[in-house]
C-alpha cells in the first residue's frame, strides 16, 4: 500500500488516542463570531459576560448562582416575601464575592494571607472550608505562638541531683522576665522576646518595667491634659462648645483670634454681636478671657481666693473646674466695683462659667499696647502716674479692693489714659495679706515710674501711706513690712475672736482704722 492510501485511510479508522487526533501545529478550529453593535450594547450579553467572568474566578459561586432559585425558575414569585429574600440572597451573594476579590488583591502571592471569613454572609451555598482543614483561632493552641516558659513548683526547685535546677536559675529567671513583658501596656512595644529565646536579667526587666509605668502615665497625663485643661492657644471641647454657643445664639458675630496669652488666662478678639435683652449693648469689639483649667502654671491662685470671704465656703481645693469658675467670677465682681466707681477697666459683658467676655481696649483688632512697651512723652508719663495714683486711692477706698498684681504688665494705654486690667486676683484690704499685696503694688508702680523719669514719684513706703490713709512711720523697709505684718495679725485674730471681719472703713468712706 502505498503512503497516498494511508493517508486516505486514516480518517476512517476507528477512534484512537486523543494525543493523535489533535496537531499543536494544527489552525485552531474555533473562529470568532462576529457580533453587532445592538449586541455589545445589550444589557444580556452584559450580564452574560459578567456570569461568565465570575464563573471562571469564583466557580462554586456561580454554579450556585445558575441554581433554580437565584434564576427565578419554578418559584412563585408573587409573594413579597420571597421577593425580598430572592433579592437579599443575590445582595450577600454579591458581597461574599466582593469580600473575595479584596482578599486576593491584598493577599496577592503572599505566604501570610488575611481572611474577611468573619464578615461574609453564612449561607448554605457557600462552604469553602473542608473537613481536612483547621481553624487555629478555635484550637487553644497556637502553633505559631511560644510557649511560655513552665512554672517552679512550689517547693522552688526541678530535678534531682547534678540536674536539679531553683527558681534562681539564671535562665529561669531570664524566661521568666521576657514573659512578663506582655503584662506591659499595649502602647509600649516589647516585640517577640518569647519567639526568640530572650533571657532578660531582673536588673533590665526592673528597669523596663519602671520605664513602661513612666510613660503609661505620662501618656495619660498628656491625654487629661489634651481632653480637660486650657493649652496655650487653644481651648479644650468643653470651652470650644461655649464659644460655639456665644456666636450661635448672635451674642457674638465671629472670633477673629487669640490676641493675649498669660500665665492664667488666653484673650481673644471678637465681633460683638446682638444681645437678646434690650437694655444690655454689647460693644462692637469684644475680648474673650478663657481662664485655663489647669492649675500647672499657677499654682499659688487659691491663696487669693480661700481667704476671701466672698467665697470662702464656695472654695474647694479638690476640683480645680470649681477654682476656675471662680476666679472668672471674682474678676466680672471686681470689674463691676471697678466700673461702678468710674476707673478705666473693661466693661464686662457675660460669663458663662470660665469664658468671661468684656468690652475691647484697642482698636481693630489691635489692643492697647502695654504700658512697659508704650513710649510717652515726659508729660504724659507724668500725667500717667498721677492716674494710677488716683486710680490706686479709688480702688483702695471706694471699691473697697486692692489689685494685688498691679505693675506695669497689667496697665494698658489707650486715648491718652491708663487703663486697668486683669483684676482677677484682686482682694479687699481686709484679706489676711491684703496689706503685703497693696505693698508689692506700691513698690512696682514706685519703681517704674522712678525708672521712667518721673521726679513726683513717691517710694513704696510715701506711696503706701497716700494709698492706705494709714501713718506707718518705719525708717526701713524691714520694721515697714514688720508692722504691715502686725496690722494683718491683729485682723485675723479679730475674725477668729468675733467670728466676723473687722471693717476698715467708716461709714463716711474714711481711711480704714484699727483698733489698737
Amino acid at each position: 500500500m502505498d503512503s497516498v492510501g494511508v493517508a486516505a485511510a486514516a480518517p476512517d479508522a476507528g477512534p484512537g488516542p486523543a494525543w493523535q487526533s489533535k496537531c499543536p501545529w494544527g489552525a485552531p478550529s474555533t473562529t470568532s463570531i462576529s457580533c453587532s453593535l445592538a449586541d455589545v450594547m445589550s444589557e444580556q450579553l452584559a450580564k452574560e459576560l459578567q456570569l461568565e467572568e465570575e464563573r471562571t474566578a469564583f466557580p462554586e459561586v456561580v454554579a450556585a448562582a445558575e441554581g433554580p432559585f437565584i434564576t427565578g425558575e419554578n418559584i412563585d414569585t408573587s409573594s413579597d416575601l420571597m421577593l425580598a429574600q430572592m433579592l437579599q440572597m443575590e445582595f450577600d451573594r454579591e458581597y461574599d464575592a466582593q469580600l473575595r476579590r479584596e482578599e486576593k488583591k491584598i493577599n496577592g502571592d503572599s505566604k501570610v494571607s488575611i481572611s474577611f471569613e468573619n464578615y461574609r454572609k453564612v449561607h448554605p451555598y457557600d462552604s469553602d472550608s473542608s473537613e481536612d482543614e483547621v481553624d487555629w483561632q478555635d484550637t487553644r493552641h497556637d502553633p505559631y505562638r511560644a510557649d511560655k516558659p513552665t512554672t517552679t513548683p512550689r517547693r522552688g526547685f526541678i530535678g534531682k541531683g547534678k540536674d536539679i535546677t531553683t527558681k534562681h536559675d539564671e535562665v529561669v529567671c531570664g524566661r521568666k522576665n521576657t514573659a512578663r513583658m506582655e503584662n506591659f501596656a499595649p502602647e509600649f512595644q516589647v516585640g517577640d522576646g518569647i519567639g526568640m529565646d530572650l533571657k532578660l536579667s531582673n536588673q533590665v526587666f526592673n528597669a523596663l518595667k519602671q520605664h513602661a509605668y513612666s510613660e503609661e502615665r505620662r501618656s495619660a497625663r498628656l491625654h487629661e491634659k489634651k481632653e480637660h485643661s486650657t493649652a496655650e492657644k487653644a481651648v479644650d471641647p468643653k470651652t470650644r462648645l461655649l464659644l460655639y454657643k456665644m456666636v450661635n445664639s448672635g451674642m457674638l458675630e465671629t472670633i477673629t483670634g487669640c490676641i493675649s496669652t498669660g500665665k492664667e488666662s488666653v484673650v481673644f478678639h471678637a465681633y460683638g454681636g446682638k444681645s437678646a435683652t434690650e437694655d444690655k449693648v454689647i460693644p462692637p469689639e469684644c475680648a474673650i478671657k478663657v481662664f485655663k483649667t489647669t492649675l500647672n502654671e499657677f499654682k499659688n491662685r487659691d491663696k487669693y481666693i480661700k481667704d476671701d470671704y466672698r467665697f470662702k465656703d464656695r472654695f474647694s481645693k479638690l476640683n480645680p473646674r470649681k477654682i476656675i469658675r471662680m476666679w472668672a467670677e471674682k474678676e466680672m465682681h471686681n470689674l463691676t466695683r471697678m466700673q461702678n466707681a468710674g476707673i478705666p477697666c473693661p466693661e464686662v459683658v457675660i460669663l458663662k462659667k470660665h469664658v468671661l467676655v468684656m468690652s475691647f481696649i484697642g482698636q481693630d483688632q489691635v489692643p492697647a499696647p502695654k504700658l512697659k512697651d508704650v513710649t510717652l512723652s515726659n508729660e504724659d508719663m507724668k500725667k500717667a502716674y498721677y492716674q494710677i495714683l488716683n486710680m490706686m486711692q479709688q480702688l483702695y477706698r471706694e471699691c473697697n479692693l486692692v489689685h494685688a498684681d498691679l505693675s506695669e504688665y497689667n496697665m494698658l494705654w489707650h486715648d491718652g489714659k491708663v487703663w486697668l486690667i486683669d483684676v482677677s486676683q484682686s482682694v479687699e484690704p481686709t484679706h489676711p495679706h491684703g496689706l503685703e499685696f497693696l505693698f508689692r503694688d506700691c513698690r512696682n508702680v514706685s519703681q517704674f515710674f522712678q525708672k521712667g523719669g518721673v521726679a513726683e514719684a513717691l517710694n513704696e513706703r510715701e506711696l503706701f501711706n497716700a494709698v492706705s490713709g494709714l501713718n506707718i512711720t518705719a525708717d526701713n523697709e524691714v520694721d515697714f513690712q514688720a508692722e504691715i505684718e502686725a496690722l494683718e495679725k491683729m485682723n485675723e485674730d479679730h475674725v477668729q475672736n468675733h467670728g466676723k471681719k473687722l471693717s476698715m472703713f467708716s461709714s463716711d468712706g474714711d481711711p480704714p482704722i484699727y483698733d489698737e
